[in-house]
């Protein structure tokens, strides 16, 4: 599709028959091979791969014996960044973000890297890299914070509130298209919303408060973000905002790591 008129074009087009607007490759394929191991990495998917090595290794840092420390069990990393209401009342925000990350069992974290490898390259190559970060993690904040507000005395984890975020942006694109394509995304994305949200009914332990929360934080935000432009100076905005979010997220597993040496949890 074109990303100034939403037409559809052909990938030999280098101006859009319909708007005349000069076009580029798609946001996800403007790297080069270097920037992906080599070509080991599909360029649609690196970010989103990026986010699955993350989850994998916090998950084996929390599982497997002795693997950052000499002791016997892991690092307690499910108790110190879980989404918690009583210590996130005492002030540790930075849970609404670790608990992304991390995940209560290998069949939890592998369902979810399954949904997120192909949600996440589709989310991408719409809205580029940067508003992708951005969308995936003020999702995992509202869907955390609704978990908190919903039912603050369960710990929480998992990646599914940012996927839902993604599903609520893939929403809100169909939203704003108001073609037939437009039409067909947004039922396409609503019906795989709703088939998500029953089959999770089904699983006691599921934290749907943090999915409903991920879905509306990801509908707001990618509907006020809408998709780059090949024009105008919002996009270097949009770069600076998804290098805050990597920021972010690295500040709140730094402010985790020191709550866990200063509470003897090392």
């Amino acid at each position: 599709m074109c990303p100034n008129c939403r037409a559809f074009i052909t990938t030999s087009d280098k101006v859009c028959p319909y708007c005349d607007i000069k076009l580029g490759a798609p946001a996800a394929a403007r790297r080069a091979p270097a920037d992906l191991l080599g070509g080991l990495i599909p360029q649609a998917r690196f970010t989103t791969i990026v986010i699955l090595l993350i989850n994998a290794g916090f998950y084996l840092a929390e599982e497997l014996p002795g693997l950052l420390h000499s002791g016997s069990v892991g690092l307690p990393i499910f108790q110190a960044g879980a989404k918690f209401g009583p210590y996130i009342h005492e002030g540790q925000w930075w849970r609404l973000i670790t608990a992304g990350f991390l995940h209560g069992g290998i069949l939890h974290l592998l369902m979810n890297s399954w949904v997120l490898f192909d949600l996440g390259a589709a989310t991408e190559e719409a809205y580029g890299t940067s508003r992708y970060l951005v969308i995936y993690l003020l999702s995992t904040i509202t869907g955390f914070y609704g978990s908190y507000l919903w039912n603050p005395a369960t710990a929480s984890v998992g990646s599914s509130a940012g996927i839902f975020g993604l599903l609520g942006a893939m929403i809100a694109l169909g939203v704003r298209d108001k073609t037939s394509y437009g039409a067909a995304l947004r039922a396409h994305y609503v019906q795989w919303g709703i088939y998500a949200i029953l089959l999770s009914a089904l699983f006691a332990q599921t934290d749907n408060a943090a999915h409903i929360g991920g879905v509306a934080g990801g509908f707001a935000v990618a509907y006020v973000a809408g998709t780059p432009r090949l024009t105008g100076n919002g996009e270097r905005l949009w770069q600076f905002a998804g290098a805050a979010a990597v920021g972010i997220t690295a500040v709140a597993f730094a402010l985790m790591f020191r709550w866990m040496s200063t509470a003897g949890r090392f």
